[in-house]
């Protein structure tokens, strides 16, 4: 079997549906015969390990350890998906709490353990927050940290596919930006349907605006309809994308999709959010980002809510003062 690269992969959170989950499809994606498999929870992870074995793969070298040195200690690519879940009687405040502080835990164990790896995915939520405390205290290049954002675009072209009955193949260009749920940007204007400008359908019988404005609320609430229809969350979707966002960084096949990175430009500064990149083995490089005016209006307002959410952060003490951003990691600027 041919791989990609023969660097060491950790995957943090292995023992979880999302994480096990990643295990395998970066095998059967052929990425690295070196996998490194890490959870806390020794028994579910042993289980993990157990099943790929069973599995049969050839030419394949599965590790697996409780022990986050062992476990980072080598490691040139990592993907986490290590966070808590929202749990009974936990409030909002809690869950931020927690995983703010398991990603600053996680970013300086990859400072001392591995700082010389290449590439993070994090997409353990909220991953907005989550990544940019993983980047402060790593002290990695912004280009060597991305989360996770790539799954409203892909449920958009979904729910257009289904919408026009066609594969979803004839879709092309599905793109949100900005932020996650109801205050993600949707772009109309980069899409395709069977070649077709999307933009110069909505409002047409094809795709009248009440259907448009359905299509949208889906898309937002396309992570509640699985727990829904499943009775738990999303796995095998966020499983897939971030170990396509982990191989393309790899040098592996491009990324299709926008990536969470940190943006510092003109208009939007010190905040993570789902960006137009490329992802190569340079790391994640922001592209041009272009819109119609009212889709340029609502990326800022998907900003000023992610600010807002930065900014209630650091108020709760989470994460420092954007002053003292430079001098946990001077690659931020």
């Amino acid at each position: 079997m041919e791989f990609v690269t023969n660097e060491k992969l950790t995957i943090v959170g292995a023992a979880g549906m999302i994480g096990s989950n990643m295990a395998q499809t970066a095998i059967m994606m052929g990425l690295t015969p070196n996998i490194c498999l890490y959870d806390p929870y020794a028994p579910g992870l042993e289980g993990v390990a157990e099943e790929l074995f069973h599995c049969g793969f050839e030419g394949v070298n599965v590790t697996f350890t409780s022990d986050i040195k062992e476990a980072l200690t080598g490691a040139k690519y990592i993907v986490n998906s290590g966070g808590a879940a929202r749990k009974a009687g936990m409030t909002r405040e809690d869950l931020l709490k927690g995983n703010a502080a398991i990603a600053e835990e996680f970013g300086k164990n990859v400072k001392q353990y591995c700082p010389d790896v290449k590439h993070i995915v994090i997409i353990f939520n909220p991953a907005d927050i989550t990544g940019l405390i993983t980047l402060l205290y790593s002290g990695l290049k912004p280009s060597q940290v991305t989360t996770l954002a790539a799954l409203d675009s892909t449920r958009l072209r979904s729910e257009l596919a289904k919408h026009f009955g066609v594969s979803m193949d004839a879709v092309e260009n599905c793109r949100t930006y900005g932020g996650h749920g109801e205050q993600m940007a949707v772009f109309a204007s980069t899409a395709k349907v069977n070649g077709k400008p999307l933009i110069d359908m909505i409002g047409t019988d094809a795709l009248t605006k009440e259907q448009w404005a359905e299509i949208q609320q889906k898309v937002t609430k396309g992570g509640a309809n699985i727990i829904n229809l499943r009775g738990r969350s999303s796995f095998q979707s966020p499983a897939y994308v971030s170990i396509e966002m982990i191989g393309a960084a790899m040098g592996g096949k491009a990324f299709r999709w926008p990536a969470g990175t940190y943006i510092s430009n003109d208009k939007y500064d010190h905040i993570m959010m789902a960006w137009e990149t490329s992802i190569t083995a340079d790391g994640c490089h922001c592209a041009e980002l272009k819109g119609t005016p009212e889709e340029q209006a609502a990326l800022d307002k998907s900003y000023a809510h992610l600010c807002d959410l930065r900014d209630e952060v650091i108020a709760m003490g989470v994460l420092p003062a954007i002053s003292e951003w430079n001098k946990l990691n001077p690659n931020i600027k």
